[in-house]
């Protein structure tokens, strides 16, 4: 019989606007989900749009993941891009740094890192990129935890240097029969079925093997699940999931330990410049 998980953490890319652009449905996705990996300003996001996010999400007890990427607001981040590893590193410091910054103004703080898009994908197997990831994150602060793909380069470089690694499996995403993500560019690398994903959700939170896309039993170990945020019909997978989690024992929590407070004397001390709503936004 598979074991039952008490908790596990519900994950979404939240965040990822820009300007007067707006993808998904934030302040809903923020009532559902335990970490939010917000954009930090590279593939997707800007100042205020991080400002506000780590508001809201310090207020409901969120924990604030940095979500990472290549610099590539045109592709959304998800082209592969050949950057020196130093760059990349710089790149990766500069971006947790940033929404660390909007994090401690609401109170909090940055509490782990996430890849975004190619980048994420990049270091499942790229050894150089993975390395200068983990080498940045070591350099920012060695006490953030890092969240990605089960048996991928970058968990694996990120134990070898001294982080906690945080698996994740994907609620509305494909699998290779390799364990790995089916491309967005192939026939059902996503999934839309709120029931289907929520049942699929369970089987891998219970530890139970789910079927990859050529119909193999796969396992998919993982102690936090994303929702993607900017797919269609998202808020309503992500409450299905949620329920159907909670209807079998198993209690949606931040893999960080716990809600995260916000610091009201921090939050409340501090001289808010910052206006909270823009005209015309």
């Amino acid at each position: 019989m598979s074991r039952l998980t008490r908790t596990i953490d519900l994950n979404s890319d939240l965040g990822e606007g820009f300007g007067r652009w707006e993808l998904g449905d934030d302040e809903a996705l923020l009532s559902i989900v335990t970490s939010a990996n917000i954009a930090c300003g590279f593939h997707a996001g800007d100042p205020t749009i991080m400002r506000r996010t780590c508001e809201t999400a310090a207020g409901r007890g969120v924990a604030i993941g940095a979500q990472v990427g290549y610099r590539d607001l045109a592709g959304f981040g998800r082209r592969f891009i050949e950057v020196p590893p130093e760059a990349l590193a710089d790149d990766i410091v500069y971006q947790i740094g940033a929404l660390d910054a909007f994090a401690r103004l609401a109170g909090t703080r940055v509490s782990y890192v996430k890849p975004h898009g190619a980048l994420y994908n990049a270091i499942v197997h790229h050894e150089a990129q993975a390395r200068a990831v983990v080498a940045a994150v070591r350099a920012y602060d060695p006490g953030l935890p890092v969240l990605g793909l089960p048996g991928s380069e970058w968990l694996r470089q990120a134990q070898r240097a001294g982080l906690t690694t945080v698996t994740e499996c994907f609620a509305d995403r494909a699998y290779t029969p390799q364990g790995t993500l089916v491309p967005r560019s192939s026939p059902g690398a996503v999934l839309h079925d709120p029931g289907e994903v929520a049942g699929r959700c369970l089987r891998m939170a219970r530890g139970e093997p789910i079927e990859a896309v050529d119909g193999t039993p796969l396992s998919v170990h993982a102690e936090s699940i994303c929702v993607h945020g900017d797919s269609p019909g998202a808020v309503a997978m992500a409450r299905e999931i949620r329920a159907t989690l909670a209807a079998a024992g198993i209690e949606p929590a931040p893999f960080t330990g716990g809600p995260v407070r916000r610091d009201a004397t921090t939050a409340a001390s501090r001289t808010d410049p910052l206006p909270r709503e823009q005209e015309g936004r």
